[in-house]
């Protein structure tokens, strides 16, 4: 393993995608400010948080185990995606990058827990 989390691709593109969400949430309604907007803004943080966490902890379950982790919450990122496309929050343009790189973040992490599990 490379020294740092920040060296994995992966979390990387994590950031990325959190960063893409806080660009799409910042022109959804004030209403939505402690709705949509903040479990939109948590899950995607908690995505590239518990790649890092997982890659910091001693055993290659711990790390298995964190990666599920952030796997859940990219999908948790996915299903708000579609509820505030639903209601027509953001741009589409917003949307396709967000949830492009929530795309390629899942595939980067189940071929990660797949590695890892043999």
């Amino acid at each position: 393993m490379g020294a740092s989390c920040k060296d994995l691709l992966v979390w990387q593109r994590a950031v990325e995608m959190s960063l893409a969400i806080y660009k799409l949430t910042s022109s959804f309604p004030d209403s939505e400010r402690f709705g949509l907007t903040n479990q939109l803004r948590r899950a995607s943080v908690s995505v590239a948080s518990n790649i890092a966490e997982g890659y910091g902890r001693s055993t290659k379950g711990e790390y298995l185990q964190f990666l599920g982790h952030a796997r859940g919450s990219n999908f948790e990122v996915q299903t708000q995606l579609v509820i505030a496309e639903a209601l027509k929050f953001g741009t589409q343009q917003s949307h396709c990058t967000a949830d492009g790189l929530s795309g390629e973040v899942s595939k980067m992490l189940v071929a990660m827990m797949t590695k890892l599990k043999k």
